[in-house]
């Protein structure tokens, strides 16, 4: 199999400041959580096509009304094998009567037919596939969510973060209006995915003619050369052990807004940076399996859930003190569109 080349990954360019969405000062600074809402699988094998299960789809309704019971509700990114269980819609279907939570797509190509192309990781980023193949399976995914839950979706993400440089046209034109597949300040050019360098945190219009909100995933650097933040950490990127060495030493941390290995003390610094820097909306979000011990490397025991569920305890107080509150997906997009 031919190695990946980094330099032929698709590589968004960072939004023009034209671009930026300019949320109503009523809107004030928010947080979405969006849930990856997949099928399980060894994460540590090769990727396949039945692998899988989806049975930890039973632990959501309880996850969603502790949510809930913290005023927050939740946006299910659902891909093909969650929407074709009747159990797993029957479950969705009656979180997401709390007329606040929302049902999003997340596609993954390698069990989202129609299965025309080589099973390699390359082909995992459906962006790298033929346009004709990627809208495909974007038309047989949408159509089945449809189908399920009566409603089109209106929001996207791609399974591994991998849009390509047509999938937003794609989006537009099938009438979804915000996209969440880009990982603010990480690259998977090396595996054949594409480069978010250049994205921040910012939301932006994007597609054609700006139809779409990008909503990027909020990634923060923190630390003494968190200014330098993208080139600084590239070239530890080339030291051995040098991105972990920084971290110890408190010079530059990455940190996503997940609890799945993102330490606690590393979230809050996150969150205070966002908030200093002026971020309006903050992203996170988590993948469902991770609700059920041992489907996922972040939650593999008993106590590894209960600190998952601490962990959201503790950033739902703190985003409370700095008031900062919870969003629906609908409010999200309402806000982002209302001074277009």
């Amino acid at each position: 199999m031919a190695t990946p080349d980094p330099a032929a990954a698709y590589r968004p360019l960072a939004p023009a400041r034209t671009d930026l969405v300019a949320w109503p000062d009523v809107f004030g600074t928010r947080f979405i959580v969006f849930v990856d809402t997949e099928e399980e699988f060894d994460w540590a094998a090769p990727l396949a096509r039945d692998a899988h299960s989806v049975s930890a789809v039973a632990a959501i309704p309880d996850a969603h009304r502790w949510f809930a019971d913290h005023g927050v509700p939740l946006t299910y990114m659902v891909d093909y094998p969650i929407v074709a269980d009747p159990r797993a819609v029957e479950v969705l279907g009656s979180a997401c009567a709390d007329g606040v939570s929302a049902i999003g797509t997340q596609l993954h190509g390698w069990v989202n037919p129609p299965f025309q192309e080589a099973l390699t990781p390359f082909n995992s980023y459906v962006g790298n596939l033929p346009r004709s193949l990627e809208a495909a399976k974007i038309d047989r995914l949408t159509d089945a969510i449809t189908a399920a839950f009566g409603t089109r979706p209106i929001a996207y993400r791609a399974g591994r973060y991998g849009i390509g440089p047509q999938t937003l046209t794609l989006l537009a034109e099938r009438g979804y209006r915000l996209d969440s597949s880009m990982r603010a300040r990480y690259s998977y050019a090396a595996d054949g995915g594409p480069d978010f360098s250049d994205i921040g945190n910012a939301a932006f219009h994007a597609g054609p003619g700006g139809s779409l909100v990008e909503l990027p995933l909020t990634t923060v650097y923190t630390g003494l050369l968190r200014r330098h933040g993208t080139t600084v950490y590239r070239a530890l990127g080339r030291l051995p052990k040098g991105r972990g060495l920084a971290a110890r030493m408190r010079l530059l941390s990455r940190v996503a807004l997940t609890p799945e290995d993102m330490p606690l003390p590393d979230a809050l610094e996150a969150i205070a940076v966002a908030a200093g820097e002026g971020g309006r909306v903050l992203n996170f979000s988590f993948h469902s399996p991770s609700l059920v011990p041992g489907h996922t490397p972040y939650v593999r025991d008993a106590a590894d859930l209960s600190a998952f569920y601490g962990w959201w305890e503790a950033v739902l107080g703190d985003l409370a003190r700095r008031g900062i509150a919870a969003a629906s997906l609908d409010q999200v997009i309402a806000a982002a569109r209302a001074q277009r």
